[in-house]
């Protein structure tokens, strides 16, 4: 039987993301099977800013939606991120040292299985729709993660 992990994604902070992914990355390369479930915050991870739309919205979703990241490399950092100039400087710092984007580690989280979850609740409280999410996620319930996650050998909550 193969090794689980479970990661309950809440954070929409770059740092955070990173550190998710390349979790969820690493324990692929050890045959770990990886589930990331996305809620509230952590949502901005799986958008497709090719597909984000206004369509059926109200005016608060789509004012939320307009002052949101559209992109997983336009999240923040959570501390330090001095009006993005932090930010800046961290991924500066990533390129010297010959570290891929956000969107390369979930490009390979991608294509290593990683199973993308999407929290239902979470899309309908924020007004996303499934439409607006990457191809590979896939929209469920708390329940749903939580018997997945009861299964897992490991739990993370980022």
């Amino acid at each position: 039987m193969n090794k689980k992990m479970s990661i309950l994604m809440f954070s929409g902070d770059y740092d955070k993301a990173l550190a998710a992914l390349i979790l969820a990355n690493t324990a692929r390369e050890i045959d770990v099977d990886v589930t990331i479930f996305f809620a509230f915050w952590g949502l901005m991870l799986i958008r497709d800013s090719n597909k984000l739309s206004d369509e059926d919205k109200t005016a608060a979703e789509k004012m939320f939606a307009n002052m949101t990241p559209k992109h997983i490399e336009d999240l923040p950092l959570s501390k330090m991120n001095f009006a993005g100039i932090g930010k800046k400087m961290l991924v500066g710092m990533m390129e010297d040292s010959d570290t891929p984007p956000l969107s390369a580690f979930m490009k390979g989280a991608l294509n290593k299985g990683v199973n993308m979850k999407a929290c239902k609740l979470s899309c309908e409280v924020m007004g996303f729709s499934e439409e607006e999410l990457l191809d590979e996620v896939t929209v469920v319930t708390a329940e749903d993660y939580l018997r997945d996650a009861l299964e897992s050998n490991i739990q993370l909550f980022i």
